[in-house]
């Protein structure tokens, strides 16, 4: 079927008229490139349909949530039967209590659960708790990193006061002398030190976090009694199928989840240690679809698919596939990839394309042949994957690098430049 964008250019239209700027978010019309499709009509496994049709191999997987395909029998008939017994009530459903024992036999740090429904919730949870806890105001951050999009903590200024975002030292990812210094900053004050489970700032190269870093972390925290927390609600279980600083062998006090933890379903949580759990217990929180029982029923089936399917080790070796079948498409074509991060979360940027013209054409090759990839945001994977859809991408990327190559010198990308630019320059006010 020919690619077309003709029911999607009529809804923007019309969205136009009644949706401020016509979109907004991470899917902001200034933000993708010029035709990336705005509305969808369906998903299945790893496939997403847009407004007119056409058909994607779907590697943002709705920025993350889908960690097993979307329409997983088992996962959403969970949710449908608690759906027909009642799903937001006067107050939650045993199912809550199910949940929450699920979680803390999973995430080895963890021995109490809360639930809220948005990454922003939870982080903004954790923010409060661990305030409570040490009667203290200052938090450490890293620069550039994502926690959500409270006025606390979210990346663009507009709308947000210089109080809003108080208390707040920022340090450099992996530097363990910047963080030192952020801490000293922050003298007897420190309440915790947030840190992003890998390094998925928008825009520029992702990082592993080192031993060194994490441990001095978890070290500043002890020796200042402040509390350590993980913000994995992007990373969760996507990396491990524990709390993702596992990997280097450090526990936080509080991990702040969402996205995949219920395959789509409109939940998060905040997990916490016992050190916390007096504090948690009194700040106040909530939400009018908190307790909502049916997205627990999910994600109760999720950590189930999670315990119980190799979808891990899946994800990882399709990950590698398709980096090394990249490298090798770009190189034959004459371009170099920076292809960082863990291979189940990749970033895909091209070298010498600091105006990011090179990535956006090919981006849009690629959305127009059936493929979506991000030309700056960290990309994921679904265990519906194969190897097969794989190869597809392969051959549509060594397609849409012939092209590029083609095209010879390309204009700036306009748009592209002035978001970074708010991102990455406006953040700590």
């Amino acid at each position: 079927m020919t690619w077309t964008n003709t029911s999607d250019r009529a809804l923007r239209a019309r969205a136009e008229a009644v949706i401020p700027g016509g979109m907004y978010g991470h899917q902001s019309v200034m933000l993708l490139p010029d035709d990336y499709p705005q509305f969808f009509s369906r998903g299945s496994g790893p496939y997403l349909w847009d407004a007119d049709g056409n058909r994607y191999i779907d590697y943002l997987c709705g920025y993350g949530p889908s960690l097993f395909g979307y329409g997983v029998e088992a996962i959403d008939q969970a949710y449908v039967r608690r759906m027909s017994q009642g799903d937001t009530l006067t107050g939650p459903a045993e199912v809550m209590v199910e949940l929450a024992e699920a979680f803390t036999a999973q995430v080895t740090h963890a021995d109490w659960a809360m639930f809220c429904k948005n990454g922003t919730d939870a982080t903004t949870m954790a923010l409060m708790v661990a305030r409570n806890h040490t009667q203290k105001k200052t938090i450490v951050r890293a620069r550039g990193a994502y926690h959500g999009a409270a006025p606390w903590c979210t990346p663009l200024s507009l709308g947000v006061t210089t109080e809003d975002r108080a208390n707040q030292i920022f340090y450099d990812y992996n530097d363990v002398e910047s963080l030192e210094a952020a801490v000293a900053a922050a003298g007897s004050d420190l309440a915790a030190i947030f840190a992003s489970p890998i390094k998925h700032d928008t825009f520029v190269d992702q990082e592993r976090p080192t031993t060194a870093y994490a441990t001095r972390a978890r070290e500043l925290c002890d020796e200042h009694g402040a509390l350590l927390i993980v913000d994995d609600v992007r990373a969760g279980f996507r990396l491990a199928r524990d709390c993702s600083w596992s990997l280097v062998g450090v526990q936080p006090d509080l991990s702040t989840w969402g996205k995949a933890i219920a395959n789509g379903h409109p939940i998060s949580a905040l997990l916490g240690s016992e050190k916390a759990r007096g504090a948690a217990a009194f700040v106040y929180v909530t939400g009018s679809y908190w307790f909502s029982a049916a997205p627990m029923a999910a994600a109760l089936e999720t950590l189930k698919h999670i315990r119980e399917t190799d979808y891990l080790e899946t994800n990882l070796a399709l990950g590698k596939r398709l980096r090394s079948g990249l490298d090798e498409a770009a190189g034959r074509h004459g371009f170099a990839l920076r292809q960082t991060g863990p291979e189940e979360l990749p970033l895909i940027m091209f070298e010498e394309d600091a105006d990011m013209a090179k990535g956006y054409f090919w981006c849009n090759a690629l959305i127009r042949r059936g493929v979506y990839f991000h030309p700056w945001h960290n990309m994921f994977f679904s265990a519906a994957m194969t190897e097969a859809d794989i190869d597809f991408t392969l051959e549509v990327a060594d397609e849409s690098f012939k092209l590029l190559k083609a095209a010879g010198p390309l204009e700036p990308v306009a748009k592209l430049q002035m978001a970074h630019h708010a991102i990455h320059s406006i953040q700590p006010l």
